[in-house]
């Protein structure tokens, strides 16, 4: 065996073991790679629900952000129910539910449902992403992931103070501090508030964690690529000698 391939298949090696090591605290086992059919198309496995995920994915949020929201709203616990009443998957609010059904031209229904769950997260995040339209891409999704959890009523109290002290609204760095800033009578009781006192230290913490399991993902998943990548060229090296 000639150095070049010795170098392929030591690197095709580690990396096929790092990811098998990194998928294993996540959540589940990596699918097996299949260097020698590569016209069938492999994916990260990150949970039990990716192949929903990606048929429903969207220019707003693609495959691996749904997967992020989920991940954090309900660790992909299709039972999950919060205090407050959000349910299933996608923890979304019963209220909420119904009107994106009836908006998606569905059925009102109480039945637990996983793919309606995921139709109804991305129609509520898209007319999200239409409301906050006049906000560059990169800085919009942290409006939308902060709305989807916490509501738009009190990001738009915040983007009118920020207005008002002539402060940049659309920087979710600027948003932040007087988000945090909402518990305090004095910043709550300005005219340009409508909706009053705002605890958001679990909206900004969510929109944080929902970021950053985006980032793992994307990460594990330019790694699953490169596996790819290098056992089909070492499937390749072998197939011309």
């Amino acid at each position: 065996m000639n150095i070049r391939k010795m170098i392929v298949l030591l690197l095709t090696a580690a990396l096929i073991l790092f990811l098998f090591f990194t998928k294993t605290k996540c959540e589940g086992p990596l699918p097996e790679i299949e260097p020698m059919n590569p016209k069938q198309e492999e994916y990260l496995y990150i949970s039990p629900f990716d192949s929903i995920f990606r048929l429903y994915a969207d220019s707003v949020c693609d495959w691996k952000m749904l997967a992020a929201i989920a991940y954090v709203e309900s660790k992909f616990d299709t039972t999950a129910r919060s205090s407050q009443g959000a349910m299933g998957l996608m923890q979304i609010m019963p209220s909420t539910y119904r009107h994106m059904l009836a908006r998606l031209g569905e059925h009102d229904t109480t039945a637990q449902n996983t793919v309606l769950d995921v139709r109804v997260a991305v129609r509520y995040l898209d007319e999200m992403d239409k409301m906050f339209g006049f906000i560059n891409k990169e800085e919009r999704i942290n409006y939308i992931l902060g709305s989807y959890n916490g509501g738009t009523s009190h990001i738009f109290d915040a983007m009118r103070l920020a207005r008002k002290n002539g402060i940049n609204r659309y920087r979710w760095s600027n948003i932040e501090p007087i988000l945090e800033s909402l518990t305090d009578s004095l910043v709550y009781s300005d005219s340009v508030c409508k909706f009053g006192y705002f605890d958001a230290t679990e909206t900004l913490q969510y929109v944080r964690r929902v970021k950053k399991k985006y980032r793992e993902y994307n990460t594990l998943d330019l790694m699953f690529r490169a596996s790819e990548k290098l056992a089909e060229n070492n499937n390749e090296i072998y197939n011309n000698n």
